[in-house]
């Protein structure tokens, strides 16, 4: 009977073997491709500023004069100046309910609390209200996007990333007017 070293240097040659007959046969096969890798300027959060290349236009249907003016469907704001000239415009995470279409003013403004989500948020704009929910612009301390919320629950801010809500809070003084649109 041949020594028990003898076995497992024959097992071991063996496993070798077969690993290498198996890489050679996955070698022949086809091979996956990577996916290009997203851009240094691409983010899952929104953008300070639209792109040169696409910028969004005001909404005709948004009125006139100083403004801040919130799209439903585009889930957008534009930050309007006396001349209706587009001074800022961005994205933002609308929560589960929304206020209807209108003109409403700035009501109420608050430094900092914390959300329905549990996050905690800065430069709250209150505008209007919507089944029994204060409906407000805000952007998260952290800068981060909203977390996902159960399509039951109901969260009625607007977020938006940190550099919008500053620049929201600045532009968004008590008594501002908000039009927001379909």
């Amino acid at each position: 009977m041949p020594a028990p070293k003898v076995w497992v240097t024959g097992l071991t040659v063996g496993a070798i073997a077969a690993v290498a007959v198996l890489a050679v046969k996955a070698d022949e096969g086809t091979k996956p491709t990577a996916a290009p890798r997203p851009s240094a300027s691409a983010s899952a959060h929104p953008s300070a500023s639209p792109t040169k290349s696409t910028p969004a236009a005001v909404p005709d249907d948004s009125g006139t004069g100083r403004r801040i003016v919130y799209s439903l469907a585009e889930k957008r704001v534009w930050l309007v100046d006396a001349s209706d000239a587009a001074q800022r415009t961005f994205p933002v995470w609308p929560g589960t309910v929304s206020p209807d279409p209108g003109t409403y003013k700035v009501d109420v403004r608050r430094d900092a609390t914390t959300g329905s989500d549990g996050v905690q948020i800065e430069h709250i704009i209150y505008f209007a209200s919507k089944s029994g929910l204060s409906i407000a612009f805000s952007n998260a301390v952290d800068g981060s996007s909203p977390p996902a919320v159960a399509s039951s629950a109901q969260t009625s801010g607007i977020r938006m990333a940190k550099a919008d809500g500053s620049a929201l809070w600045t532009f968004g003084e008590t008594g501002t007017s908000v039009v927001v649109v379909a």
